[in-house]
């Protein structure tokens, strides 16, 4: 188990962040979710290239196992593209039934420790255990207990993020991965915010980041010299949050009963659809999903969008 701690274990000893005592957050992120449960079901998928999801002429790739991911395969690409990079890649069709049956498992020993859980996937969550169940006083500790029992009930290793706030603990879950967990500290994070690169700030994709980067803005400390007027003349509402993460200022609770923002359906063909009537037929199987998921539920929504992917996708 490879398991090294950034700075001091013990972000939680009393210090006060301004007039509040500083919170324990964990964010807990399963290394290779699907991919790893596929391994640990079949061992001839063990320590080879695993992508799941796709074919090797259809599709994207939904996941990867490290193996894959070595050659550059990862979630989101093409699946022609994942095997061109990596003839050995396997395919293997999801199982979204075990997936979950798995992550409520996960849920279950998350909940041994507190009711402060907040699922972003299936396969990661933040927890405050601020106040836990079990009166631990450090929080390393109890993400190390976390990870111990994963490994015991499901056979998967997980990963952990310790800090005093939610966008900070994300980012320390990705220090040590796979297997491993980091914690940074409130004496750290000026510092570790200074040095990150902001196309590595969770919230930043490659299109905010490409924009900062012609504006001189390539680190946290590049970010943090920015006056607030500025970051919002060109990047609207979320320059507000910029400027706050940038001086590692995020207060948002964990949320246990985080609202669902949305809810679709979408499939990738077999033979690309270049008609309008089967692409109607195939939009009204699609739909009816929709449907009848917020049917059974008593969802409603206020808007209705149509994503279309083309064969080069």
């Amino acid at each position: 188990m490879a398991e090294e701690l950034v700075g001091s274990a013990r972000p939680d000893t009393g210090e006060k962040q301004g007039e509040k005592p500083v919170r324990k957050i964990i964010h807990c992120d399963m290394d290779a979710f699907y991919a790893s449960v596929e391994q640990r079901d079949n061992p001839e998928l063990r320590g080879k290239p695993v992508a799941v999801g796709g074919s090797a002429a259809r599709g994207v790739v939904a996941a990867a196992s490290y193996e894959a991911r070595a050659f550059g395969v990862r979630s989101a690409l093409p699946s022609v593209t994942a095997k061109r990079r990596c003839p050995d890649l396997i395919f293997v069709k999801p199982r979204f039934d075990v997936y979950r049956a798995v992550s409520a498992q996960i849920r279950e020993i998350f909940a041994e420790h507190t009711d402060l859980i907040e699922p972003l996937s299936l396969d990661e969550a933040y927890l405050d255990v601020t106040e836990n169940k079990q009166n631990i006083s450090i929080a390393t500790e109890i993400a190390t207990l976390i990870r111990a029992r994963i490994k015991q009930v499901t056979g998967l290793n997980a990963s952990a993020g310790i800090s005093y706030c939610k966008f900070l603990a994300k980012m320390a879950s990705d220090l040590n991965k796979p297997n491993g967990q980091a914690v940074i500290t409130p004496a750290m994070g000026p510092e570790f915010v200074a040095k990150l690169p902001v196309k590595k700030f969770h919230g930043i994709g490659p299109a905010t980041a490409a924009k900062m980067e012609k504006l001189g803005i390539e680190t946290g400390a590049d970010l943090r010299e920015k006056p607030l007027v500025f970051l919002q003349e060109h990047f609207g509402k979320a320059g507000i949050w910029y400027y706050r993460i940038s001086r590692e200022i995020d207060e948002r609770e964990v949320q246990p009963d985080r609202p669902r923002k949305s809810i679709g359906a979408e499939d990738t063909f077999t033979d690309n659809i270049f008609e309008l009537e089967p692409a109607k037929v195939e939009l009204v199987a699609l739909a009816g999903k929709v449907w009848r998921f917020c049917k059974e539920r008593s969802f409603s929504g206020r808007m209705v969008s149509l994503k279309v992917k083309y064969a080069d996708f």
